[in-house]
């Protein structure tokens, strides 16, 4: 019922907010098969972006649901919840002015087009981190994969469970082909062109 919830309008503006933070909010939505890399790249921009003088916030899959999605299971209903509430704690720390990224394998077009409706236009960069799954595979490194094949894992991405592939990511990083440097490169250089940062 919420028939008696009113929305509060804040007395400073997101443009003063802008303003005071020197650079414009988004987020980033890093998206993959796991083991591709997301939470690396994730960390490793936000490093970056933290050296530039920007104002952060990381926002991983793992953290998340060891504390706000605890007990959420990873069936394809949980997993719809999840990033229901991970869109919706991003969509506050975007209005707080902050650079947001979300380390989530997210692999429901939906969900992240849901996610992508709820943010103001510009504001939301799906960042596919495109691993091939035998690379994904062969890193392995909570050897989940290696649960998954042995069915100990029921509805693993990319063994037992579809991965929809970003159509057209703002940002697609091929790790196979390139180094953690020159990914955050990339995604560093079309934050510039895009006039999120300036610096």
């Amino acid at each position: 019922m919420t028939e008696n919830i009113v929305w509060h309008d804040q007395t400073v503006s997101r443009a003063e907010k802008e303003q005071h933070k020197g650079h414009k909010p988004v987020l980033l939505w890093y998206t993959g098969l796991s083991g591709s890399g997301k939470s690396t790249i994730a960390n490793a921009v936000e490093a970056k972006l933290f050296e530039l003088g920007c104002h952060t916030y990381l926002l991983d899959g793992d953290n998340v649901r060891m504390g706000l999605n605890k007990g959420l299971t990873f069936s394809e209903e949980d997993r719809i919840e999840n990033i229901r509430r991970i869109s919706e704690v991003a969509k506050l720390f975007v209005d707080a002015g902050l650079i947001v990224s979300t380390a989530f394998i997210s692999p429901f077009k939906e969900d992240r087009a849901r996610a992508r409706s709820i943010m103001h236009q510009g504001e939301f960069v799906e960042v596919f981190i495109d691993t091939p799954l035998e690379v994904c595979e062969s890193r392995d490194p909570k050897g989940l994969y290696k649960k998954a094949r042995a069915g100990e894992i029921p509805n693993f991405t990319g063994i037992s469970s579809a991965f929809d592939v970003p159509e057209q990511p703002e940002i697609h990083v091929k790790t196979a082909e390139q180094s953690i440097e020159q990914s955050v490169e990339q995604i560093i250089g079309y934050l510039r062109e895009a006039g999120v940062i300036e610096i």
